[in-house]
């Protein structure tokens, strides 16, 4: 049988694998994916989902024990040459930062077909036919540097289409992404299935925005694979709670000198470029968990380095009263990873902060990372390397938490976790500050929203209160919201 006649463009026959001298593996599983399917992913934080995905294009795959087949349109993954592995199988990270090598949109456009060797008019006329399908031409010329996370990542899909893929691998593409910039994407994802005919497979947290675009759903658990009905993932609109007081104590503090205060804050990161923050104002109440919000692009991490510190202001005024005990999670949780193992990040700033054994090993098992002691932090699943970086920073007990994106690449029962660990600790006193594109993240958990744009702070208010009178930012139940309601319920005394 040809590749051509194969019924199904991804096969796995009792698939098995194991990561060298870890418990971590998946399988054996029975896998297909038919061909013009949409397939999502699903599976809890540290399945799997990456490593088999992964696996599916020989030249990123990694290394470890095999067992089974998993073939490709019929032919075995393993059997693919270098070229047929980067021409027929597409793969988009979640991060595309990681993925993106070229200064400029347009050479990054031609990056992968230069590697392949193709004549410049065949080159010419493919990255014009991706840019003008992906309306990428206003910025075709623009510095990579210079785009927003939606705009790098439709940049990293439309590189990959520029090779014409059979199958697109997509590991968590909206992970980073704004509600609106979310929905391009996907539309845009839409278009390449049905139009282009290209088989995708989405590995997502969020199947809640991409069920009304798949065709079938599939879960990975246990190291196995079954069907799921894309009815579990039907969106609906997020019933906002009451507003949430925050603690006596912290109401009290509350009333008094901010913790943070921004005065006419304006920052720009090159003298020819335009401002990132342009007379940005904000206050940040003592004891609260205040979240940001806005668009990519529209300045929220540069905010965050602002106030730790990492970036000094071109003006304004900038007072952080607790910047003697502050952490500060970056977007790239491996930014924090300077060791071998996940028990040695852990140990890295023992001696200097004073936590004990107990606290390390408590640590460990509440972030469900006790089996992952002796794993590389590379090696841990993209959510799993978050849960680390958190719990890292976390040890340290600080007063200030600053944090980037903290639920990015979580399953629903992770953020659940965050959700309790922060909520503690904003009771007791810590005040933190947080970026995320997770909307019932945002609404469940923050005391005060503050949505940026154009580089200001054009509203702040109570997060129910914002939630609730938004458009676009109005958040939809999903699976961490359900957890959410019932760990609320019961806690109620």
């Amino acid at each position: 049988m040809s590749a051509q006649d194969a019924p199904f463009a991804l096969e796995a026959c009792n698939f098995s694998f194991q990561y060298p001298d870890a418990a971590a593996g998946i399988g054996p599983l029975e896998w297909r994916v038919e061909q013009g399917a949409f397939q999502l992913l699903v599976g809890a934080t540290g399945s799997g989902k990456t490593t088999l995905l992964r696996y599916c294009k020989p030249a990123i795959a990694p290394a470890g024990e095999q067992g089974g087949t998993l073939t490709f349109f019929g032919c075995p993954v393993g059997d693919l040459s270098e070229r047929e592995s980067a021409e027929a199988v597409g793969y988009v990270s979640q991060s595309p930062e990681n993925q993106i090598v070229c200064d400029t949109v347009w050479h990054e456009l031609a990056f992968g077909l230069e590697n392949l060797g193709l004549p410049p008019h065949e080159m010419r006329r493919r990255v014009a036919e991706v840019a003008h399908f992906f309306g990428i031409e206003p910025w075709f010329r623009r510095a990579v540097s210079d785009l927003s996370g939606g705009q790098k990542q439709m940049v990293t899909l439309a590189s990959v289409l520029a090779l014409q893929p059979r199958v697109l691998l997509l590991d968590e593409p909206t992970a980073q992404l704004d509600p609106v910039a979310e929905k391009n994407f996907l539309h845009a994802l839409f278009r390449v299935n049905r139009e282009l005919g290209i088989t995708v497979v989405v590995a997502t947290h969020a199947p809640e925005s991409m069920a009304p675009y798949a065709t079938n759903a599939v879960e990975l658990r246990a190291g196995k694979i079954a069907p799921v009905p894309l009815e579990r993932f039907a969106s609906q609109s997020l019933a906002i709670p009451p507003m949430r007081k925050m603690s006596a104590e912290n109401e009290e503090s509350s009333a008094s000198t901010p913790a943070i205060s921004l005065h006419d804050v304006r920052f720009r990161y090159r003298r020819e470029e335009d401002w990132v923050l342009r007379g940005l104002d904000l206050d940040v109440l003592p004891g609260s968990l205040h979240a940001l919000v806005g668009g990519n692009g529209c300045g929220k991490s540069t905010l965050l380095r602002v106030v730790a510190g990492v970036l000094k202001q071109e003006r304004g005024r900038v007072i952080n009263t607790l910047a003697a005990s502050q952490a500060f999670l970056p977007q790239d949780p491996k930014a924090l990873f300077v060791c071998d193992t996940v028990a040695d990040e852990l140990r890295e700033w023992q001696r200097a902060c004073g936590y004990a054994d107990t606290d390390l090993q408590e640590t460990l098992t509440r972030f469900n990372l006790a089996d992952r002691t002796t794993n590389h932090p590379y090696d841990l699943s993209g959510g799993q390397q978050q849960l680390l970086a958190l719990a890292k920073l976390l040890l340290t007990n600080p007063r200030l938490l600053l944090l980037d994106e903290p639920i990015k690449g979580l399953d629903a029962p992770s953020k659940l976790l965050v959700a309790r660990e922060l909520t503690t600790r904003a009771a007791a006193g810590t005040t933190v500050l947080m970026a995320t594109h997770d909307l019932a993240f945002a609404a469940l958990v923050a005391h005060t929203a503050t949505m940026l744009f154009d580089g200001e702070a054009v509203s702040t208010e109570p997060a129910p209160a914002f939630f609730a009178h938004n458009l676009f930012y109005r958040p939809t139940e999903d699976a961490f919201t359900r957890l959410w309601r019932k760990h609320s319920e019961g806690a109620r005394p």
